[in-house]
């Protein structure tokens, strides 16, 4: 899978540090992949939430952080759409947030 944009990660990470390395796991577990549909998601990570067929959100370093994404199966793109820290995710409404920086 081809994930879209890393760009946003290390940005991400300059503000929160701890999540560097946690990030960069999930990236590299993530391109190595070539899932056609959400259950192959869930079974590489079982803490996934599977929100929609689309949208799915990860579960960073634990859980201290939440990674919500759109999946693009059939072009085999992982887009971006939310990081953040648990609490920040539990003010957003999952189903109808955008592409673009949070934090």
């Amino acid at each position: 899978m081809r994930v879209i944009a890393k760009k946003t990660f290390k940005e991400f990470w300059f503000l929160h540090p701890d999540s560097e390395q946690p990030l960069k796991a999930w990236h590299n577990e993530v391109v190595d992949s070539k899932w056609k549909n959400p259950g192959e998601i869930k079974l590489k990570f079982n803490s996934a939430s599977i929100i929609s067929n689309k949208r799915i959100v990860f579960n960073i370093k634990g859980n201290n952080y939440r990674l919500v994404t759109d999946i693009e199966y059939n072009l085999g793109i992982v887009f971006i759409v939310w990081i953040g820290t648990h609490s920040e995710y539990d003010k957003i409404n999952i189903k109808d947030i955008k592409y673009g920086k949070t934090y």
